[in-house]
């Protein structure tokens, strides 16, 4: 079996699969454009989040919201082994809107519940892997998802602490990022759309979003190229559209980012 295997039903398009057996690697900050659910198999790591960094075991699961950034850093000399969920969010909008009111998905979990979802995520990988039928695959989903969001007093929240007086000066800069992440981009740029000088942007752009404006505009470029490499299009042609001139440069941060090169991925579609 592959290091990294990703699944997916041509049926079910808002939801991808990933199972990683890479013992000796670890993840740099990077986000998803999808809910992020997560199992550990094997091992522990210290999961960073947003500022905090708790450490997380053997059989714990772990969520992230859409465009949060995170990290991951497996204990070295272990076994390492995960599952992972992806699921993006427009098929949350086939629930009513006071379930969508009600949608929060905890980063960590309490000790009973998360036991309960343990065995929820394993049934719906399971069905995934096996190609169950569409309507299992996604009941299954539902099973996990109803689960996530019931309340426990256990479970660990995600934080909001964005400063309302620079979130309008990081909320412009994101905009501008995501309007023009295919381009080459200058401090200067970010500097006359924000109204704010280059210092005082970096300084509070990598405080508020823990990295600096090109490295998030590279995960902008990937999670664009991940749905293009799903296209069946050329990787060399998603290299150049994406920004990266150097389809070399292209590869290795696709890999950092994603736990495998683009050929593998586009293979794994």
């Amino acid at each position: 079996m592959p290091d990294v295997t990703f699944y997916r039903d041509d049926a079910l398009p808002f939801l991808e699969a990933k199972r990683c057996l890479k013992s000796d690697f670890a993840y740099q900050k990077h986000f998803h454009e999808e809910y992020s659910i997560g199992l550990i198999d094997e091992g522990e790591t210290n999961a960073w989040c947003d500022g905090t960094m708790p450490y997380v075991e053997r059989g714990r699961l772990i969520s992230f919201p859409p465009m949060m950034l995170h990290a991951c850093y497996p204990d070295t000399g272990v076994e390492w082994k995960y599952k992972m969920l992806f699921i993006h969010p427009n098929w949350f909008q086939g629930l009513k809107q006071r379930e969508i009111d009600q949608l929060h998905i905890p980063f960590l979990l309490g000790e009973g519940k998360n036991k309960a979802c343990r065995v929820h995520i394993n049934r719906t990988m399971e069905a995934l892997t096996r190609t169950s039928s569409p309507i299992e695959i996604e009941t299954a989903l539902i099973d996990l998802v109803q689960a996530l969001v019931s309340q426990n007093t256990s479970d660990l929240e995600h934080e909001t602490h964005q400063g309302k007086q620079d979130q309008k000066y990081v909320k412009l800069i994101k905009e501008y990022l995501h309007a023009h992440f295919s381009e080459q981009i200058t401090l200067e740029n970010l500097e006359n759309e924000a109204g704010i000088s280059r210092f005082h942007l970096i300084r509070i752009y990598k405080r508020w979003s823990h990295l600096p404006p090109h490295a998030y505009q590279n995960l902008l470029r990937i999670n664009h190229a991940k749905s293009e490499l799903m296209k069946k299009r050329s990787i060399a042609e998603i290299a150049v559209e994406v920004g990266f001139y150097d389809q070399s440069h292209f590869t290795k941060t696709f890999d950092k980012i994603v736990g495998t090169t683009p050929h593998k991925y586009a293979l794994s579609i």
